[in-house]
């Protein structure tokens, strides 16, 4: 799999280096020469890549606390701000190394923008992306089929067991009978056994 996504990176990187949409400023504008980034893919595609991602240690519940904080906020509340005087932004921040004591630090204004900066988005990138149901292209229409199935479905579990269902959905189509929910079966990976190999035993 990580050869696969190498191979599609690398090839995606090499057709828009080659359509001019890639810039290489500062200390790689030295990759910029065609001769100099085809050799840097060369060198890319023979490492091995690695995505080492750790578990978190509060679980998932804490990872969602801790990103929600951030979905829907700035790189810095404006009550954290302390003032502005030659030059120089002060402001709050908390010294997690230190018991989160709470300290004030002063920076130039260049340097304060920059570092505000890093924390805006370039053109096109959102902070939350929407999949499934929620994607934005089909999210009105989802939404609105998986409320009527959803209604739907409480509608046949609250009708009584011995009175015929409103709906032909719950009828035998061969007898024409009324079919008892028994049980539901949760979606599960399934694994497929390949065929065995040309001479190799089962």
């Amino acid at each position: 799999m990580a050869k696969v996504f190498r191979g599609k990176f690398l090839e995606a990187l090499e057709k828009a280096f080659d359509a001019g949409q890639l810039r290489f400023p500062g200390q790689i504008s030295s990759v910029a020469a065609p001769r100099a980034f085809a050799d840097l893919l060369r060198r890319a595609s023979r490492h091995k890549w690695v995505v080492y991602a750790k578990r978190p240690f509060g679980g998932p519940e804490h990872v969602l606390e801790y990103l929600g904080n951030y979905t829907h906020r700035i790189a810095i509340s404006n009550h954290r701000l302390v003032g502005q005087e030659d030059g120089k932004v002060s402001f709050r921040w908390r010294d997690s190394a230190h018991h989160n004591k709470k300290r004030v630090m002063a920076l130039r204004v260049e340097e304060f923008l920059r570092r505000f900066f890093l924390h805006v988005l370039p053109s096109g990138f959102v902070r939350i992306r929407h999949f499934g149901l929620f994607a934005n292209r089909l999210r009105k229409v989802s939404l609105d089929l998986c409320r009527r199935l959803l209604q739907h479905d409480c509608a046949l579990l609250a009708a009584p067991a011995t009175g015929p269902p409103s709906t032909s959905f719950w009828l035998c189509p061969e007898c024409g009978g009324v079919m008892v929910l028994v049980e539901r079966f949760a979606p599960v990976p399934t694994y497929i056994r390949p065929p065995p190999a040309p001479g190799v035993a089962a």
